[in-house]
């Protein structure tokens, strides 16, 4: 399943985007040896303090199995201000509709570890799906993917070849990186999820996380009595969903206020 993380929601999910970030650095530090920057066991750099939407695959633990990077190419993005020697001088495009998607990562380990039947594949998939499908759905008529060589055959074998390529290919750590282009059609998402044999809505609802976590926290953060009943009858007399997700909210805040008081996230 995937959850779509942007400027609108992030707050509420400050640990998967936690997780993703140490799952970046693991594939493009450590397995593939490109030059970015990673501190604490994250990899984290300038384009993720531009609000870009992250689409993030979640196992049914809802813990990160995947993960890309969506961003607006009328601003800054990778392609034009860290990859411009793969435009060979050209410039880069920029249009509201053309977005650029990088970072693209399975947790391989992780899912290997596993035994509910999830594969590699399917996960890599799923996730192509998902992009296509979120930029199908938010009207982006095209989207630029850096990616290696492997990366590339992989869009191949999925039924999800590029329509096209930018510059050409340059050497990146232990790799090489290029530019392609995917138109996004209904046809692309179609082919996608025949070659994996996707069926159903592939999107989970963010109120649907936000509650498997707060119910996680539960286990390592009691509150006190009082504020336990409190947020027990807020979350139990709403009347709507938009009440019920404020009253969840106002739980997960005092959780977190509570956690940091009592010296748990030192």
């Amino acid at each position: 399943m995937i959850l779509v993380i942007d400027a609108l929601n992030r707050h509420r999910f400050g640990t998967i985007l936690d997780d993703m970030y140490k799952l970046r650095a693991r594939v493009f530090k450590d397995r593939m040896g490109w030059d970015v920057t990673v501190r604490n066991g994250r990899e984290i750099d300038l384009f993720d303090d531009l609000d870009p939407a992250y689409l993030v695959a979640l196992d049914d633990d809802y813990q990160v199995v995947g993960c890309n990077r969506m961003l607006q190419t009328t601003g800054p993005h990778m392609l034009a201000d860290v990859f411009q020697d793969i435009l060979c001088g050209e410039p880069p495009l920029r249009s509201a509709t053309v977005w650029e998607n990088t970072r693209f990562c399975i947790d391989t380990d992780r899912i290997k570890r596993k035994s509910n039947g999830r594969t590699v594949s399917y996960t890599a998939c799923e996730l192509m799906a998902g992009i296509a499908e979120y930029a199908y759905e938010s009207g982006i008529s095209d989207v630029i993917s850096v990616v290696d060589p492997a990366m590339d055959r992989i869009l191949k074998r999925s039924d999800n070849a590029p329509c096209d390529y930018i510059g050409q290919t340059v050497q990146m750590g232990k790799t090489k990186a290029l530019a392609a282009l995917s138109d996004i059609t209904e046809e692309r998402i179609n082919r996608i999820r025949a070659f994996a044999g996707i069926t159903g809505d592939i999107f989970v609802d963010e109120d649907t996380v936000a509650d498997a976590l707060a119910t996680a926290d539960d286990a390592t953060t009691e509150l006190t009595p009082d504020l336990r009943d409190y947020c027990d009858q807020q979350i139990s007399s709403a009347r709507t969903d938009s009440e019920k997700a404020a009253a969840l909210a106002l739980q997960r805040t005092l959780k977190t206020a509570f956690r940091t008081t009592s010296g748990c996230d030192a």
